[in-house]
């Protein structure tokens, strides 16, 4: 069984899949074109799946193209470390983990406490730094304590340019993005986005969403939390922004209640050997989801979510047999 991840719970359920009245064409053909993408990536990544047991799909930015791993790793709690030896090496397996089973993104922020420098530490002494996708956060208020935090941001995780920055929460959002915007044309980041949490500010982002052109949400979404499907997914792929979700394993209750349940008979027809993999493959069988990004600090848990990066992905009916057999047994 494994250990608790996360926050925030809801249930609140919309039905899979969204009906078509619910994207514009434009949104439609977008969808259908990153998910089309992600099919082809499928095909490849189960052939060599066969072959070397550990490819994993991509998803297209819709902002750029650029092809991003389906499986991440955020760094609330597991990265908040100070010099322990036996941590620091178990975390040094995370990231090792992780690559190696060819994802790349790392999401952090100066909320997590000692974590951005804890990740700056380890991907200092990590091989092919291109292969790493750094996301992180502003999460304070006004500009210039934003761009002090930002800065300090960078020395912390040791670059000269951050992949993508998010204002955390949407904390005083309208201020930080100008800064974003301005650092983003001079290079200093690549891409930017908001983040939430929790299902109560999905009224407030999906504002921004519509005011904003982002390249990046994070946002929550799992199994007992399903609201996001309502609006912000189809929103999401109608203006091409990419999603990256977290608390995919429900705030770890969801995997806690499910831990105590043997593995379904159709759990081995999408290559599932854990109920972590079935939670993170029933959110990546929303095309509009780019990257989850389940956060840990051990590196056996790493290597089961990156086992759900690969293979086979629910389809629409086998989602709605994953719901209805979660609700039956609440």
């Amino acid at each position: 069984m494994r250990t608790k991840r996360g926050n925030g719970l809801a249930k609140n359920a919309a039905p899979w899949p969204l009906p078509a009245g619910d994207l514009s064409r434009a949104g439609f053909l977008r969808l259908a074109a990153g998910f089309g993408a992600a099919l082809v990536g499928h095909g490849l990544a189960a052939a060599q799946t066969r072959d070397e047991g550990k490819a994993m799909l991509t998803r297209p930015i819709p902002s750029s193209g650029e092809a991003l791993p389906v499986i991440g790793c955020g760094t609330y709690v597991g990265f908040d470390i100070g010099a322990d030896g036996e941590k620091r090496k178990a975390l040094a397996g995370v990231v090792r983990t992780l690559r190696d089973a060819g994802g790349k993104v790392f999401d952090s922020s100066p909320m997590y406490g000692r974590a951005e420098a804890v990740l700056g530490d380890l991907l200092a002494g990590a091989p092919d730094p291109e292969r790493t996708f750094i996301a992180t956060k502003v999460w304070t208020r006004g500009r210039q304590a934003g761009i002090a935090q930002m800065e300090r941001s960078f020395a912390l995780l040791r670059v000269k340019r951050i992949d993508l920055m998010q204002v955390h929460n949407l904390l005083d959002w309208e201020t930080h993005m100008a800064t974003l915007r301005s650092w983003k044309q001079d290079g200093r980041f690549r891409y930017l986005g908001v983040t939430h949490y929790t299902a109560s500010a999905y009224d407030e982002l999906e504002a921004v969403m519509r005011k904003e052109r982002l390249d990046f949400v994070q946002l929550n979404y799992s199994l007992d939390d399903r609201s996001a499907e309502r609006r912000l997914l189809p929103l999401a792929a109608d203006r091409g922004i990419a999603i990256l979700v977290n608390v995919p394993f429900g705030g770890g209750g969801l995997l806690r209640r499910l831990g105590i349940r043997p593995l379904p008979d159709w759990a081995g027809e999408i290559g599932c050997t854990s109920w972590a993999q079935i939670l993170l493959k029933f959110v990546l069988a929303q095309p509009a989801v780019t990257c989850v990004i389940p956060g840990t600090g051990n590196p056996a848990h790493m290597a089961d979510n990156c086992r759900a990066g690969s293979g086979t992905l629910p389809d629409a009916a086998l989602r709605r047999r994953i719901i209805a057999e979660w609700e039956a047994g609440q």
